[in-house]
């Protein structure tokens, strides 16, 4: 059966906050009573003189208990709510999970002469192997967020059927599939806001970044920068061996790789983001693909679904139950079956 969306009528927008642009705003603006487990600390190399900071939260059984690994949006980190919202809800439906940073991110400037990028799956594949090597975990699953999930996305996409036999799952919230389209719909006047945070955010890493690193990069190369895409022209793609912006949209987007995933997976997108774009192409490839479940909320914004909570006794943090259900699907199931 062909990729499809399910129950995408579901998600009733908490009261006053319907809309793109309040959903997307509330998220960030409302506070959360979050209460996570003790964490173990862990520094895991990806490549060869460059470590990423995880913290992982342990079941007394780590070996058997499905094991999640959740990637953050651009700017994001370890600490970002919906991290540790859905590290909360997995840890207590019985799941070993693991808060990854990106290289550089959770305060890990000084760690790697390196910048993140959409294009860095390798790195979540590294970490995947350290923890199937050293814990001998039996199963994993991959959840991203915006551009974590065009990473997790990504790599789900290149493994195909030849990944590790323990990866067994992936979902992603809002993913940015389609980089050129979504960096290109930030500049649109009603995403100006978001994009001028996340260009002072990206300025100011950059700018830390060269103190750090003088020999390796210049500061110099910030100036005329006005949009997501200058930065990426000018900043990451020059100095992760892209040609420019365009070449990197390219080479990094899961777009390329999506029909390839071969293992059960949910992509959760409000047809109401501000920015993220799914192509028509982009589209054709996920509801072609049978592993693929596909759920499109007419609201949500972007990471956000605050859904009312009036009688109900989840949260309110809609997508976040979408994707446990999800993961308590796969833990349910026969390992030997979630390939199939």
């Amino acid at each position: 059966m062909a990729g499809s969306q399910i129950n995408p009528d579901q998600f009733v927008a908490r009261r006053f906050l319907s809309g793109g642009h309040r959903q997307t705003l509330a998220s960030f603006f409302l506070p959360r009573r979050l209460a996570l487990p003790p964490s173990e600390e862990r520094m895991i190399e990806v490549e060869p003189g460059v470590k990423v900071l995880c913290f992982c939260h342990w079941q007394p059984d780590r070996t058997n208990a499905l094991t999640v690994i959740i990637i953050h949006g651009l700017e994001g980190s370890s600490d970002s709510q919906y991290m540790q919202g859905i590290a909360a809800k997995g840890f207590a439906a019985g799941m070993n999970v693991v808060r990854m940073n990106q290289r550089n991110c959770g305060g890990m400037d000084s760690s790697s002469p390196t910048l993140y990028h959409s294009g860095r799956s390798a790195d979540i594949a590294a970490v995947a192997q350290h923890l199937i090597t050293c814990d001998r975990i039996s199963r994993v699953a991959l959840v991203g967020y915006s551009m974590g999930g065009n990473l997790v996305l990504k790599l789900a996409g290149e493994w195909g059927s030849s990944g590790p036999t323990q990866f067994c799952a992936v979902a992603a919230v809002c993913p940015a599939v389609d980089l050129a389209a979504s960096a290109d719909a930030l500049h649109e006047p009603s995403n100006r806001m978001y994009e001028s945070y996340f260009i002072w955010k990206l300025n100011r890493r950059f700018r830390a970044k060269a103190k750090l690193f003088p020999e390796k990069f210049d500061v110099e190369r910030l100036h005329g920068i006005r949009t997501l895409r200058d930065f990426d022209d000018k900043i990451t793609a020059y100095y992760s061996g892209f040609t420019g912006a365009s070449d990197y949209y390219a080479r990094a987007a899961a777009a390329n790789v999506v029909d390839k995933i071969a293992v059960p997976a949910v992509i959760i997108h409000a047809a109401n983001d501000p920015f993220i774009r799914i192509t028509a192409p982009t589209r054709a490839k996920i509801l072609a693909n049978s592993h693929i479940k596909f759920v499109e909320a007419s609201d949500g914004g972007h990471c956000s679904f605050l859904a009312a909570t009036d009688g109900d006794s989840r949260d309110g943090y809609w997508a976040e139950w979408q994707v446990l259900d999800f993961l308590k699907q796969i833990d349910r199931s026969p390992i030997q079956s979630l390939s199939q």
